[in-house]
């Protein structure tokens, strides 16, 4: 009898997985969020942006900037991913909590989604189809 509950995949569909994540959330966070906040930024209109640790409305864009748009570059790299993602849940994070807290679920959905998933790659690193992993292998200890 077939076991429904069992389904063999071939040997690196974790790693897979974990490659088309990083590409579709870095992806979509870039040319959703990030490239919108780095033209804002560097554009000629006067900067107006959440300012919720009194840093100033454009630190905080460019902090905002720097994490959807370089941190996001890097994840879909699978460079630092570890280091880079965390940025990017306390961006989606600050988001929740100032932006989008009192907003119906369907406009807190994007941020939510984003910060899981930046939350998983924490916990799970980009998987072997990354600039971590080629580092990671080619890496020779000497003492």
């Amino acid at each position: 009898m077939m076991n429904l509950l069992r389904i063999e995949l071939p040997p690196r569909s974790y790693d897979y997985g974990l490659l088309i994540l990083r590409l579709a959330f870095g992806l979509c966070m870039i040319y959703g969020h990030g490239f919108g906040k780095l033209t804002r930024l560097f554009g000629a209109e006067e900067i107006r942006f959440a300012d919720p640790f009194g840093l100033g409305p454009a630190f905080s864009l460019a902090l905002a900037a720097f994490a959807e748009f370089f941190c996001s570059l890097l994840v879909m790299m699978g460079l630092f991913t570890r280091a880079a993602v965390i940025p990017l849940i306390i961006t989606m994070t600050t988001a929740f909590f100032t932006a989008h807290l009192h907003d119906e679920f369907g406009q807190q959905e994007k941020v939510i989604l984003f910060g899981f998933a930046f939350l998983a790659l924490f916990f799970t690193g980009p998987g072997r189809f990354s600039l971590d992993a080629s580092l990671q292998k080619n890496k020779s200890v000497t003492y």
